[in-house]
């Protein structure tokens, strides 16, 4: 079992239980004590678990592990999803070139564009990059590995690909944020498109509604002001002393 993984299982363990002892993650990943005590040294200084006297906690926040099929996460906080969705298209004028994230309220976002607009888009999202050619956009789609769930295209190649670009703006999802952690998701090879998308971005926006604060996963891509957050609720926390929060209503 890679590093990763065995801490990701850690995380899980952990994140079901409330709580794990060294012997007990000991017995069920089949490694050493010493192993486990470094793996939740590394994994509390990332701020999933807080590390104890023979074992781990889990802390306040929540650790995300996996994700939902893009089928199941829109149907999910939808009314916040779609006032989120409406502001941020309303950003987005002629003259732009946008990167459109994969994920459900950037995906909401394409019912909100005026049939007028003359913006060009790239996209990993496949559901995405059919509804912005109906409505007669133009779009390029990236090319890479296909993530089922999130029928989004992943990994280095796809990442590799918006070297080629220069976006004015960029609408990213995200799994969860947190004051430390900043943007993360459960993937390593979704990060590395959503951190390559902001890295070629003007101005980066980030589409998430309340249920997205205070959770953390895996992977970050990006820290809380590499992006302005778009969302429905004021969070809690020193959150807007580290980037713009636009809170719509």
């Amino acid at each position: 079992m890679l590093n990763q993984e065995r801490r990701e299982a850690i995380l899980k363990i952990v994140n079901e239980k409330g709580a794990a002892s060294v012997a007990e993650l000991t017995r069920a990943l089949g490694v050493s004590e010493s192993t486990i005590r470094r793996d939740l040294l590394e994994l509390s200084r990332g701020g999933g678990i807080t590390k104890v006297h023979g074992g781990a906690t889990l802390n306040k926040r929540q650790y995300i592990a996996s994700e939902d099929a893009v089928s199941d996460k829109r149907d999910k906080n939808a009314d916040e999803k779609h006032i989120i969705a409406k502001y941020a298209a309303s950003q987005i004028n002629d003259s732009d070139f946008v990167y459109l994230d994969a994920g459900t309220t950037t995906l909401f976002m394409i019912d909100y564009l005026p049939d007028t607009l003359k913006a060009g888009f790239v996209t990993n999202g496949i559901i995405h990059a059919k509804l912005l050619a109906k409505k007669k956009l133009k779009v390029v789609i990236l090319g890479g590995q296909l993530k089922n769930t999130t029928e989004a295209v992943i990994g280095l190649a796809a990442a590799n690909n918006l070297q080629n670009y220069n976006f004015t703006k960029a609408f990213l999802g995200t799994n969860g944020i947190t004051e430390s952690q900043g943007y993360s998701t459960p993937d390593s090879e979704e990060a590395f498109v959503k951190a390559a998308a902001i890295n070629r971005s003007f101005v980066s926006y980030v589409l998430a509604d309340s249920t997205k604060f205070g959770k953390v996963s895996s992977v970050s891509f990006a820290t809380i002001d590499r992006a302005c957050i778009i969302t429905g609720k004021k969070p809690d926390g020193a959150f807007e002393k580290l980037t713009v929060i636009k809170v719509v209503e």
